[in-house]
């Protein structure tokens, strides 16, 4: 049990990624906050954890809103008595828009939702990691957060701008006990793409060299094994990193 008796929270949790991290941290002792915008997946989530023999509450977020992230980060709480494991997951594609195509609404969507939406929630669990002297934050980034032809230029960039708050985090509170690292996933196997609209053509074409040399698509549960690592005494000397998990992609270029 690697985390027994933790509490941790996790975004975008009732599927994909999230899904995984959040029943494998639950089936590994930890106490889990299910948070998701579609409460009956996270409340199925929450369902499938329990029937196991594990902890779990399911909370509606819209992580663009700053008082849905703070009642999630006060549930865990309330409900577990604290917080240890914070798990920024959720977030959103764009549809491979190149710059000239960006619209100002929808870079702003998906800017607070993959980027302001993590800095809020790193933000409301700060003082209280502060307050315990330790604390642990996971965000979820992507190979689009490290290189150019991996999604369309808003996505690739609020992605990179989540790699630069984590390693910033981990530099800063470093020596307060509190880590603070990254994923990078490359392709994966969740329902993301559903978030994509009026995918851009010109955009679409251009990444398609890189897509072809994708190795393989990964499942939700490698990269669940990774969050594990991350939120264990395990990774204890890891800190303001990003831990790529692309089956080779990357490797390639």
């Amino acid at each position: 049990m690697k985390l027994k008796d933790k509490v941790a929270v996790v975004t975008g949790a009732a599927s994909g990624m999230g899904k995984a991290i959040a029943e494998l941290y639950a089936s590994e002792g930890a106490k889990v906050i299910v948070a998701d915008l579609n409460l009956d997946g996270a409340e199925a989530v929450v369902r499938g954890i329990k029937e196991n023999g594990g902890v779990a509450k399911a909370i509606q977020v819209n992580v663009a809103k700053q008082e849905d992230i703070d009642n999630m980060i006060d549930t865990a709480v309330n409900e577990f008595g604290t917080l240890d494991i914070l798990v920024n997951n959720a977030g959103i594609m764009d549809g491979f828009e190149p710059v000239g195509d960006i619209l100002d609404e929808r870079w702003d969507l998906i800017f607070d939702i993959n980027t302001k939406g993590v800095m809020r929630a790193m933000r409301k669990a700060i003082p209280i990691f502060l307050e315990k002297g330790k604390g642990n934050i996971i965000n979820t980034a992507s190979t689009g957060g490290m290189n150019g032809a991996h999604a369309g230029a808003t996505y690739g960039a609020s992605k990179h701008a989540v790699i630069g708050l984590t390693k910033n985090t981990g530099y800063m509170y470093a020596q307060k006990g509190i880590r603070c690292n990254a994923i990078a996933p490359g392709a994966v196997e969740t329902n993301i793409s559903a978030s994509m609209k009026n995918i851009n053509p010109f955009g679409m074409e251009r990444t398609k060299p890189v897509q072809g040399v994708i190795p393989r698509i990964g499942k939700p549960e490698e990269v669940a094994q990774v969050a594990l690592f991350l939120a264990s005494d395990e990774s204890s000397f890891v800190n303001g990193t990003v831990i790529t998990a692309d089956g080779g992609w990357t490797a390639a270029f």
